[in-house]
């Protein structure tokens, strides 16, 4: 395909799209950072493709946990899922805010709108029982001592500190599918699924949420299948995905398949590129025709075809 054509396109932005590049988190912090991420998505926009956004919300939905027991004197805190929906409004409002803002700055009239969004899992799944998604902040071993005494669970994350971690099932669906779907038939740019969609289970003839938050690289690659989209990009803070990582042998991978990362999947640990790499493969092996690990900065090139490590059913 000319990677010129207009396309449908999911594109899913990581939680540091979303604070200063220190993981400042302050309400400035963060706006200043969005604004700097849609100048980037503005220019695919305005390139005539559908475009679909997804976020993270790591830093934020750790900071509104911290927020809600240092209140919890004064005020009831609220559930993690709960945690997550407004976590949604409030990314979707500054994303929707700052790209109209890029979009009329480029001339470009196209319309923006988020839809909060439930992702469906598995009661049972092994996640509750074993938390691994890390959220809010590093903190340094001492602090996170006391925090573990309790009864919240931190992992050592290595040089950067300590950092809080909570349940993470599967996701199984993406519920909220239609009125997404619309929206982009009228050619708004929809924002989605942020934080991985607000985890639901069964509930008789409906849904409940559950404490937990999904990965939403894993989510994007459900809600890009779902969809038909052509290319899932996920933006990170590198510019490809690398094998030998830190080392003298440290290479780029430019090129590959969902085979290939499979056969990599020791290189990538149980840090943060494994999610990614996995929802790059599994998107493809779903059908979709590319996925893309990139930097935020180069999400236009990556869409060209020119950067980023790209993962297609075949070597071209």
């Amino acid at each position: 395909m000319d990677d010129s054509m207009q396309r449908r396109i999911l594109i899913a932005l990581g939680g540091n799209a979303m604070t200063g590049p220190d993981g400042g988190a302050s309400v400035v912090a963060q706006q200043a950072a969005v604004t700097e991420a849609m100048k980037s998505v503005a220019v695919v926009v305005d390139a005539g493709h559908e475009v679909v956004l997804t976020h993270g919300n790591g830093p934020q939905v750790g900071n509104l946990l911290v927020k809600n027991e240092l209140a919890a004197h004064v005020v009831p805190p609220v559930p993690l899922d709960w945690c997550v929906a407004q976590t949604q409004a409030t990314i979707g409002f500054t994303i929707q805010n700052a790209l109209d803002s890029a979009l009329h700055e480029r001339g470009c009239g196209r319309r923006t709108a988020t839809v909060v969004t439930r992702t469906a899992v598995d009661p049972d799944d092994p996640g509750f029982t074993l938390p691994t998604k890390p959220i809010g902040r590093y903190l340094p071993a001492d602090q996170a001592r006391l925090l573990i005494e309790l009864g919240q669970i931190w992992q050592d994350r290595g040089a950067r500190g300590w950092r809080r971690v909570v349940a993470s099932p599967e996701p199984l669906r993406v519920l909220d599918l239609e009125p997404v779907r619309a929206l982009v038939a009228e050619g708004y740019v929809v924002v989605a699924a942020g934080g991985g969609g607000i985890p639901v289970v069964p509930d008789g003839a409906g849904w409940r949420g559950v404490e937990a938050v999904v990965d939403k690289d894993l989510t994007a690659a459900l809600l890009a299948r779902d969809l038909a989209t052509d290319t899932l990009v996920i933006a990170t803070d590198v510019d490809h995905v690398m094998v030998g990582f830190g080392t003298p042998e440290q290479a780029a991978i430019t090129r590959t398949t969902p085979a290939r990362l499979r056969d990599l999947a020791a290189e990538f640990g149980s840090g943060s590129m494994r999610p990614k790499v996995e929802a790059a493969a599994r998107f493809v092996e779903a059908g979709g025709r590319q996925a893309i690990i990139t930097s935020l900065r180069h999400i236009a090139d990556a869409v060209a075809g020119t950067f980023g490590t790209i993962v297609t059913a075949a070597d071209d």
